[in-house]
C-alpha cells in the first residue's frame, strides 16, 4: 500500500481518536475551542508568512533570479493553510511544521534537491546561432541577365 494512501486513511482516525481523549479530558466546549483557537492563529500567521515569502519572491524577481526557494514555501504555505483550517491537532501540528520559518525552509530546500531548475536565460531557449558573412544575390531564372525582374 502506498504511503500516502495509508496516511489517507490513518490520519483522520488519529484525528478522531485525540479529539475524543481530550475531549474526556478538558470537556467539549473546551476542546472545540482549542481547535478554533488554533485554526484563527494559524490563519493570521499564514498571512504574515505568506505576504513576506511572496515579498522575498517579487525582489528575487526583480533582481532576474529564479525565486524556486519562495516557490516551494509558498507552496508550503498553502499546505499549511489547508492542515490548520482543517478540524484537529495532528493537522495542526503539521500546518504549524510547515508555518514556522526555519522549518519550512528546511522542508522546502529537500524538495528543491529532488528537482531540477531550469534559470531564466535557459528558459527562453538556447541562445540563437549567429553566422556572420556577406551575400550576394543570385539571380533567379525568372530574372534578366542583371539580376532584375523583366518589365
Amino acid at each position: 500500500m502506498a504511503p500516502w494512501l495509508l496516511i489517507f486513511f490513518l490520519t483522520p482516525i488519529l484525528e478522531m481518536y485525540l479529539l475524543i481523549e481530550v475531549g474526556s479530558t478538558i470537556g467539549t466546549l473546551p476542546t472545540i475551542a482549542l481547535v478554533m483557537l488554533t485554526a484563527v492563529i494559524g490563519v493570521a500567521l499564514l498571512r504574515r508568512q505568506g505576504l513576506a515569502t511572496l515579498t522575498r519572491g517579487l525582489g528575487r524577481l526583480q533582481r532576474g533570479e529564479v525565486p524556486a526557494q519562495e516557490m516551494a514555501e509558498g507552496i508550503l504555505l498553502a499546505i499549511s493553510g489547508a492542515l490548520l483550517l482543517t478540524p484537529g491537532f495532528v493537522t495542526d501540528a503539521v500546518g504549524f511544521a510547515f508555518l514556522l520559518p526555519a522549518s519550512r525552509v528546511v522542508i522546502a530546500r529537500r524538495l528543491l534537491s529532488k528537482v531540477t531548475i531550469i534559470g531564466a536565460q535557459s528558459a527562453a531557449g538556447p541562445e540563437p546561432t549567429i553566422i556572420e558573412g556577406e551575400f550576394n544575390q543570385r539571380p533567379d531564372s525568372t530574372d534578366g541577365p542583371d539580376g532584375t525582374p523583366p518589365n
